[in-house]
């Protein structure tokens, strides 16, 4: 959805830029397909990410030598056609037109063998990056002005989609979930979206009538894991999600989060031990206001969250270390999502090799024999 550049910061979802625009207004603009094409007009490299929504390819157009990125839109069934996730990406992000938000400059089809369902791929620019690969690159380290800058891209992409009534739902992902609102005729939509560490407590709990707070929840979930350097609410099940989340943010009462005992999924919660808001201890030791900022996203209550655009205008972005401006961000090795297993591997390498030297030293240390001063030394 949003993008982020850190020279080319982007996922096939979010996307962050090289010029840092100031909180959008614009409104949709009806924006045209570059083209519709074959495949076989691409030069598929190497992969770049799976998810459940189909995967994604580096490739290159081959009359021009462009690159982009290869979103190959899963048919589950030849008689279902195309998903209606699908269509709907394309069909949004077709219509957005923000320097954080991941552009679709083209469609490709690729014939199906015997007359079978063939394959169809959703064509955006190639980002040499996404978050989630940065972060675990063991030679990329961000500075608190990166991160801000990051993260200032991110939520000023969800501010030009909050102010178009578009919901994200899934910031770690792509448009595949987005969903237009009707501000004035609020409706039922499914709760099973979002990825789980990601997930707001009031889908946790069932609800079904929700708005674009989810989507500064899950953002505020991102910038706390840039910050400390691991993932801040990585639950193992919906229920222990919930456990987590109301250690940190405190148990739900009615002042806190009202009509939370009357969701459907509140019958385990009741049974949990009552516990104090902790968010502020738990983040100790980082930048003051941007734990105050995580401190106004990370709350029970989605009418208390702050929007986008209030975010965006929080002290933490306008006090020091500043945002870093886009096009001084460093010159980052590409890393991607699906480059996180070696990644993985490299830093427990690392970690090993060092752990390896510090036996060998104080081996060496326990062996040396003791010192003991000469008699001709000075006095």
């Amino acid at each position: 959805m949003t993008s982020v550049h850190s020279h080319s910061l982007v996922s096939p979802a979010p996307s962050l830029s090289t010029t840092s625009p100031s909180p959008p207004r614009s409104s949709l603009e009806n924006k045209k397909f570059v083209g519709s094409s074959y495949k076989s007009h691409y030069e598929v490299l190497e992969k770049l990410g799976e998810g459940t929504f189909g995967q994604v390819h580096k490739a290159k157009r081959k009359s021009t030598g462009c690159l982009v990125a290869l979103k190959r839109i899963i048919i589950h069934s030849e008689n279902e056609g195309v998903p209606i996730t699908g269509i709907r990406e394309i069909s949004i992000l077709k219509r957005l037109s923000h320097i954080n938000v991941i552009k679709v400059i083209d469609t490709a089809f690729e014939p199906g063998p015997d007359k079978k369902a063939g394959h169809i791929y959703m064509v955006t620019p190639y980002m040499e990056h996404d978050l989630s690969g940065l972060l675990e690159n063991p030679r990329v380290h961000l500075t608190l002005g990166h991160i801000k800058c990051y993260m200032k891209q991110l939520f000023e992409g969800l501010c030009y989609l909050h102010s178009n009534h578009l919901i994200h739902r899934d910031i770690k992902a792509d448009f595949g979930l987005a969903r237009r609102l009707d501000p004035t005729q609020p409706r039922d939509y499914t709760n099973c979206v979002v990825t789980r560490w990601y997930r707001p407590p009031e889908l946790l709990l069932g609800e079904k009538k929700y708005d674009s707070s989810v989507d500064i929840w899950g953002a505020g979930c991102v910038y706390a894991e840039c910050l400390t350097g691991k993932p801040l609410l990585p639950g193992k099940s919906d229920l222990d999600q919930l456990n987590i989340i109301f250690k940190l943010c405190g148990t739900p009462t009615q002042d806190n989060m009202p009509n939370w005992d009357k969701l459907p999924g509140c019958e385990g919660v009741k049974e949990f031990t009552p516990r104090p808001r902790d968010v502020l201890p738990r983040l100790r030791g980082h930048d003051p206001l941007c734990v105050d900022l995580l401190d106004k996203i990370l709350v029970l209550n989605p009418k208390q969250r702050l929007t986008a655009h209030q975010v965006l205008d929080h002290d933490s972005f306008y006090s020091e270390p500043y945002p870093t401006q886009p096009r001084d961000l460093p010159k980052f090795e590409s890393s991607h999502e699906v480059d996180r297993r070696r990644f993985q591997q490299e830093a427990q390498k690392i970690k090993s090799n060092r752990n390896h030297r510090n036996e060998r030293r104080n081996q060496n240390n326990r062996r040396a024999p003791p010192y003991h001063r000469s008699n001709h030394s000075r006095r």
